[in-house]
């Protein structure tokens, strides 16, 4: 779908579909409250009522949509609403439609733009690959009409809208993907296709490579399937190197979890294709970044694998040397995902980073504890969370900060080795990242465990259906574009 940004009077159009937002108490054009019989509009948030002007106005159809209370507005809300529309679009089936931008001081045109070309385009996300009767139908065209003297500032926010829902889209792809059809190998063509489009840097190492290499981490978990592993290097803005910080963005990129020899029971393991879904994210994110071009130097990084049962497989028991010298005590094959990042995060220190920042589906604990409604985030530098926390809020995407004391770094500690994979159900998510902390360095560093947030079974908002959601992407380019700022 094509969006664009043009200046003028709504009302005056003529289009197939226009769309207008209000909020409680708010009140309508004259040409357009003629048309509505009173009772039938209230504002109330997400409230819609469809009108047919019957030539009274250019526009065929009228689609009113409630802001809801004015002081309670945001741009996720703004996201929310524009899905709404979108969605309303689509199902009556109209090639093109018109959305009539909002004056929203607090919020500007810039982020209102941004928000309702987001949340359209991100609304009208369909995974449908695989179905043989798939409803094809596709809108064209969405023209934003913005206030004249706000044209240019609300073309810049839909441009960036548009930019962050693809890089939200292709995540949303990637994991939603069979993992038949997605394996380690599959992630580094992804990778290697986006750094073609946009100049980036790409290294692959593959078995051989790894394997000389010493990332016996990857190797560990990887060799037990007949779909080797791969590390993955993305390079944006070397030229920036020096001159502007570096960030490492790091993803697990298990592209199918059986569980390994600690095998998972059989319900629900068909979801395990969504176990990349940091890597998505990463992916996804440099996509955008190489759209936008980000006076910055960020590197992505993915440690990718197939967590299989066979004869080649990882034991419980097994010792691992990683990258980094340290030694890992496996006790449970299915506590795979910080074994790849371990290796990951090491090589990471290399770059001498101002951030690093992990993205994983790491542990069924932090669902427990947050639900599916927020990330939970471990950290070594408050400084570092409270920027994720912030681009959290402002992209909709929130996270929540748990603690990263002394006692659960001492539970990972091994009796034969450096430290251990799995110390049972007791803070599960605390203590998975208390193992990575291991691998960092001084550097500063956010780990984002994204088990709960990155596939959802429910429709929680109109802009998120139901499977993997994308998370990390909006979060990360909120990030990103605050630092280049």
């Amino acid at each position: 779908m094509r969006i664009s940004v043009t200046g003028g009077e709504a009302l005056q159009l003529e289009t197939p579909l226009l769309v207008l937002f209000g909020g409680d108490g708010a009140q309508l054009p004259d040409s357009v409250r003629d048309l509505v019989e009173d009772g039938d509009w209230s504002g109330g948030y997400r409230k819609t009522l469809l009108i047919y002007p019957r030539a009274a106005l250019p526009a065929r159809r009228i689609l009113l949509i409630g802001l809801g209370k004015l002081d309670q507005i945001s741009t996720d809300r703004l996201r929310e609403l524009a899905a709404v529309a979108a969605q309303q679009a689509r199902d009556l089936k109209v090639e093109r439609f018109t959305i009539g931008l909002p004056a929203l001081s607090e919020i500007g045109a810039f982020g209102t733009a941004q928000a309702v070309a987001e949340g359209a385009a991100l609304g009208l996300y369909r995974f449908d690959t695989y179905k043989s009767s798939a409803d094809a139908y596709v809108i064209d065209d969405l023209e934003i009409i913005a206030d004249p003297e706000a044209t240019d500032q609300a073309s810049k926010g839909a441009a960036l809208g548009e930019i962050v829902a693809r890089g939200a889209a292709l995540a949303r792809d990637l994991a939603n993907q069979p993992g038949n059809v997605l394996v380690p190998a599959g992630l580094a063509e992804v990778a290697e296709q986006i750094g073609a489009r946009f100049g980036m840097d790409i290294l692959v190492l593959g078995m051989e490579e790894l394997t000389a290499q010493g990332f016996g981490g990857i190797v560990g978990v990887g060799k037990g399937s007949a779909n080797p592993p791969r590390f993955i290097v993305m390079e944006h803005g070397v030229q920036h190197k020096g001159s502007a910080p570096t960030i490492c963005l790091v993803g697990k990129g298990i592209t199918f979890d059986t569980g390994g020899i600690s095998i998972k029971p059989a319900d629900s393991m068909e979801l395990m294709k969504m176990d990349m879904g940091g890597a998505a994210a990463v992916l996804g994110t440099m996509q955008a970044v190489g759209e936008l071009q980000l006076p910055l130097h960020v590197v992505g990084l993915i440690a990718s694998a197939e967590n299989m049962p066979s004869s080649t497989s990882y034991k419980p028991g097994d010792i691992l040397k990683t990258l980094s010298g340290k030694t890992i005590e496996v006790i449970n094959t299915d506590a795979e995902g910080r074994i790849v990042l371990a290796d990951a995060l090491f090589y990471a220190q290399r770059y001498e980073p101002a951030a690093i920042i992990d993205l994983a589906t790491l542990t069924g604990a932090i669902t427990v504890a947050l639900g599916s409604h927020a990330t939970g985030i471990m950290s070594n530098n408050d400084e570092l969370a409270r920027r994720i926390l912030e681009s959290g809020e402002a992209s909709g995407e929130r996270a929540w900060q748990m603690p990263l004391w002394e006692p659960y770094r001492e539970m990972v500690k091994s009796d034969i080795a450096d430290v251990k994979n799995s110390t049972g159900r007791l803070g599960g998510a605390i203590t998975a990242g208390a193992f990575l902390h291991n691998f960092v360095g001084d550097y500063p560093w956010v780990h984002m465990d994204i088990a709960g947030t990155a596939w959802t079974d429910a429709k929680p908002r109109a802009y998120t259906p139901k499977g993997a959601t994308g998370v990390g992407v909006r979060l990360l380019i909120q990030l990103l574009r605050d630092w280049a700022a």
